[in-house]
């Protein structure tokens, strides 16, 4: 966009300079050029490994110029593959005839109708979009959630002889450390990393209009397409699921969905702990000069990244949940409610990813103030009634707990004379 002041999204206006580079991901763009892969190197399998034209493959050369067309895919390509689309009013066979254009009067012109051969659209879409998240999950996301998993572990190593007052319905609780408070997150973080990076292979067909290979097996009735359309799945890296309707149905982007949605959660649960131990002073907050508050309270520095972040979750969460509730429901062998709501995939992804960093840089301005954490944790005698009773329960004293009760419960001023009395 010219000019990102006109933009209706903030992801494209306000924030563009901190996610623009998700476009290779989540573009339109970027949606054409998954696709044009697609179809090129089914395009190719038919040749190379079904032989489906005998003893004719594809040489060096041609394999280079077919993958070329997608390696260098670029706007100028995706305007054209837009201006075919305004006449057929169909996104994928516009990209089918771009590519037929691009290979016109070249050596694989004769070729041309193997150009989505026994394709429903859903066959290129469903791969598409598998590779396309696949990419950005292993290349983008896992390492940025890794990022901040790190700046987390870091702040508890250091702080791991830290103690600290716990608090539990925001009221006193027995102590614990700065640093094991901190690595509950990361535990947390990586046990739900480790299932993404699992899922990040998603499932995917392509098995025809219905997904029974019934043309595949008019055309070709020699060949095995089940095992044709597994081989093809796997090599892109993607799992085969070979009972679908028309479309793949989803199961595997929901779960995908479910878990960054998981993930989501910790670092906004992580995002309000932060946000408390700051306004109790726990972590002070680096001034920022020319940095501005509050626009009538001079002396105001607000935890104003965790909050960014907890925000832009809120978002990125709710449209994983109805994505995710929504995309495995479609109606007899398939209805189109899937595809609009399927390009709205990069903007929860990028909310994701606008959070996360909001987090890291709000991390970068705290600081951990180990006196105002002792001053509190040190007159807190209370604390000692759980210990306490629990030993004289270890020696059968009677009523232990009801002792300590009576003596420490709603009552102010406990101090270490009157748990020594």
């Amino acid at each position: 966009m010219e000019n990102n002041l006109m933009a209706i999204s903030p992801l494209d206006g306000r924030y563009a300079n901190k996610v623009d580079y998700l476009s290779q991901y989540f573009s339109e763009a970027a949606l054409m050029r998954y696709r044009v892969l697609v179809e090129i190197e089914w395009f190719i399998f038919l040749f190379n490994e079904l032989k489906v034209q005998g003893k004719k493959t594809l040489k060096a050369t041609e394999l280079r110029m077919l993958r070329s067309i997608y390696e260098q895919f670029d706007v100028v390509n995706a305007k054209r593959v837009k201006e075919i689309e305004k006449v057929t009013n169909h996104d994928v066979k516009a990209v089918e005839y771009f590519i037929k254009e691009e290979l016109k009067d070249g050596p694989l012109e004769k070729y041309l109708e193997f150009i989505h051969f026994a394709c429903t659209s859903e066959d290129i879409t469903n791969v598409s979009y598998s590779c396309m998240l696949r990419d950005f999950v292993d290349r983008e996301l896992i390492p940025l959630f890794s990022g901040l998993v790190q700046e987390i572990y870091s702040i508890a190593v250091k702080n791991k002889k830290v103690a600290m007052m716990s608090r539990t319905h925001g009221q006193t609780a027995s102590p614990t450390t700065l640093g094991k408070e901190m690595v509950n997150f990361v535990a947390r973080l990586e046990r739900e990393m480790e299932h993404l990076s699992y899922i990040s292979c998603l499932p995917a067909k392509i098995n025809g209009a219905v997904g029974n290979f019934n043309a595949h097996v008019v055309a070709y009735s020699n060949i095995d397409w089940e095992d044709a359309s597994k081989n093809f799945v796997q090599g892109l890296g993607l799992k085969p699921n070979l009972y679908t309707t028309q479309i793949e149905p989803h199961d595997g982007l929901a779960d995908m969905f479910d878990c960054v949605k998981r993930i989501n959660n910790v670092v906004l649960d992580f995002n309000r702990d932060m946000w408390a131990y700051i306004s109790l002073g726990y972590f002070g907050q680096k001034i920022v000069a020319g940095e501005v508050g509050s626009s009538t309270m001079p002396h105001k520095v607000n935890p104003i990244d965790f909050e960014n972040s907890e925000g832009n979750l809120g978002l990125a969460n709710s449209l994983f949940e109805h994505m995710s509730s929504k995309l495995p429901v479609s109606r007899m062998q398939r209805d189109l409610s899937d595809s609009t709501v399927l390009r709205n995939v990069g903007s929860a992804f990028t909310y994701c990813v606008l959070a996360c960093k909001s987090t890291m840089k709000g991390l970068t301005k705290c600081t951990v103030n180990a006196k105002v954490i002792k001053d509190d944790l040190k007159d807190r005698w209370e604390l000692l009634a759980e210990p306490i009773q629990v030993v004289m329960r270890k020696h059968l004293i009677e009523g232990s707990y009801e002792m300590l009760k009576k003596l420490t419960r709603g009552k102010g001023g406990i101090t270490k004379a009157t748990i020594q009395k």
